[in-house]
């Protein structure tokens, strides 16, 4: 009787063991997306390039029958690390503060600080990104994201909150037109190495555990059926997943993006699989058929099952 009771208790405390770490630290001490909360919140501090990512998570939350996540965005365009600091210490009105609760709708705040929307809300994650054109361009990162963490840190209610990374994607090769392009020698596929070895070194210096890989994911659609290239001309601004050539297409590009934050930051934390956003954007002029969108939910776990990975 003793040595089962004894069993019982190890294989309690194996089990607890193991468990801990969804909802509070990993063993290499960086934090972990929480598990189950009653809700999730999650607030995205950013620039054009979150508001492309986000537009579209709502419309899959309410597909998949979810009512307890909270999503914020909170933007300006063309916004760096460097200025998300700036901004705070001024304390300025620039930001744009979009919302979106149980009813899955984004209301939006104009003129609104950096604090509106980091203390809105206890956030259990914060998402952060660079500025597109520096987004391959370490130098920037490890200058201004460390106080940019501290100042989110310290002004988030939620004391355990955790900070990801939106890793964005690389212009479209014909993008010749952005101002940025030429640091990359005007070439998609050294822009994209930038991008990933940022990512890479910056999650080694901050230990930044979660990242969005939204620019693998665009790459791999990139390479399929969903982009246009060899359908329309290569001087149209409408070229490679994007409308101009580096915002996404409002069609499969948000739509990814959006599934891709799904698949890394609500699945696994809400528990329902991304099979189950099934919206296909029926109700808006950029609708896609259920097999398109099928495919942008399957390239969405693909590019997360590889960050998972790494």
């Amino acid at each position: 009787m003793m040595k089962k009771t004894f069993r019982i208790i190890l294989l309690f405390l194996i089990v607890v063991t193991f468990r801990a770490p969804l909802s509070g630290k990993a063993a290499d001490g960086r934090s972990t997306l929480p598990f189950r909360p009653d809700t999730l919140r999650i607030l995205a501090v950013g620039n054009s390039f979150s508001d492309d990512a986000t537009e579209y998570i709502p419309s899959l939350l309410e597909s998949a029958g979810i009512h307890n996540v909270i999503i914020g965005r909170l933007y300006i365009g063309g916004c760096s690390l460097q200025r998300h600091c700036k901004e705070y210490e001024a304390q300025a009105h620039n930001y744009m503060y979009y919302k979106s609760g149980a009813d899955n709708h984004w209301n939006v705040q104009k003129n609104a600080t950096l604090l509106d929307g980091v203390k809105d809300e206890p956030w259990d994650i914060i998402t952060m990104q660079e500025q597109s054109g520096y987004s391959g361009i370490y130098d920037n990162i490890h200058t201004w994201l460390p106080q940019l963490m501290e100042i989110l840190k310290r002004e988030c209610t939620n004391p355990d909150v955790r900070l990801v990374w939106h890793e964005t994607w690389a212009y479209a090769k014909n993008a010749y037109q952005h101002p940025d392009f030429p640091k990359y020698g005007n070439d998609q596929d050294r822009m994209l190495e930038g991008i990933r070895s940022c990512v890479q070194r910056l999650q080694d210096d901050f230990d930044i555990e979660t990242v969005i890989p939204c620019g693998e994911a665009i790459q791999l659609a990139r390479a399929s059926r969903l982009n246009n290239v060899g359908e329309v001309p290569a001087d149209t601004r409408a070229y490679d997943l994007t409308r101009d050539g580096y915002h996404l297409s409002r069609q499969f590009g948000r739509y990814l993006a959006a599934c891709t934050w799904f698949e890394m930051l609500v699945a696994p934390t809400v528990g329902v699989p991304l099979s189950k956003a099934h919206s296909t954007l029926r109700d808006t002029e950029y609708s896609l058929s259920s097999k398109d969108a099928r495919l942008c939910r399957r390239i969405a776990v693909k590019a997360c099952k590889a960050q998972r990975a790494k």
